[in-house]
């Protein structure tokens, strides 16, 4: 999934707003395992039950704002891709488990593929990583991939490092250092509650959005920065709200494309085309 453009390129104010409605007014609706489209007078009501000026989504008149119709149209616009999009194509185990085998069948891999870090009868392939790094491995036509940086992704200009990312990420075409995309994988088939460690686990894409953007103006060097995510129950069920703060992270342009569940299927051989493309263009005009 990428950005709407009509809801790309605003101002810090714009997400401090939603940020703010979000938590005054909730992710879903309750008891509807629905993520909630606000309206301008539960968000106007928010504001001023939050001790916060409304004026700026509402006139004197009465007459809604530019942000004020920005804003609720913001709300029903990721409600509807949550709700239309994202949860059909967020897998539980057992479709995970069809899809891997499937591919695994067809593709015949050489590319690793780890196992998942549970025990007993549930030890098994982290059937979502190997379906990631399968089809990378068929797409990207014989270019180097790195499925398992264990190493700071390092940006470099005149063999001197620009920039070196905090943390280490899930994966990097073609390499850690000087990459064309790096990505991370958030498969959680198994866990029962929605913990910290998941919750950490989207801040820490959002630190690697800020230092690749940051990068990017200072610099003028753009990576791409994906995020892969699935389990339906864990993300689903628990975790409605942090869907929200992603699909906000989306538009805020710290990561370029989210792939939920099945989505990777979808999208993931037009975008490895897309690496390799400008990987030879760049082995032939360094």
């Amino acid at each position: 999934m990428q950005a709407d453009p009509a809801f790309t390129g605003e101002p810090g104010a714009f997400w401090a707003n939603v940020r703010t409605i979000s938590q005054a007014l909730g992710y879903s609706v309750r008891g509807s395992g629905q993520v909630s489209a606000h309206k301008l007078d539960a968000i106007i009501g928010a504001m001023e039950r939050s001790g916060l000026q409304s004026h700026h989504l509402r006139g004197e008149g009465g007459e809604e704002t530019p942000l004020g119709r920005k804003l609720e149209d913001y709300f029903t616009h990721r409600a509807r891709v949550l709700n239309g999009l994202v949860e059909p194509r967020l897998m539980d185990v057992d479709r995970a488990r069809d899809v891997y085998s499937e591919l695994h069948a067809r593709l015949a891999p050489r590319c690793p593929i780890p196992m998942n870090k549970q025990r007993g009868e549930k030890r098994a392939p982290a059937y979502f990583t190997g379906i990631v790094n399968m089809l990378i491995e068929r797409h990207s036509h014989g270019c180097p991939v790195d499925y398992d940086p264990r190493k700071l992704t390092t940006v470099t200009r005149d063999a001197q490092p620009v920039r070196t990312l905090a943390r280490r990420v899930d994966g990097a075409f073609p390499a850690p250092l000087n990459p064309v995309s790096i990505w991370e994988i958030k498969e959680y088939y198994y866990t029962t509650t929605f913990g910290s460690r998941i919750a950490d686990g989207v801040y820490e894409t959002l630190l690697d959005g800020m230092e690749l953007m940051e990068l990017a103006t200072s610099e003028g060097i753009r990576v791409q920065h994906l995020l892969m995510v699935d389990g339906h129950y864990t993300w689903w069920q628990c975790g409605r709200s942090y869907l929200c703060r992603i699909i906000d992270m989306l538009h805020m342009g710290l990561v370029d494309e989210v792939l939920f569940g099945h989505e990777v299927v979808e999208r993931l051989p037009r975008i490895v085309a897309g690496w390799v493309d400008l990987y030879r263009r760049i082995a032939l005009d360094p």
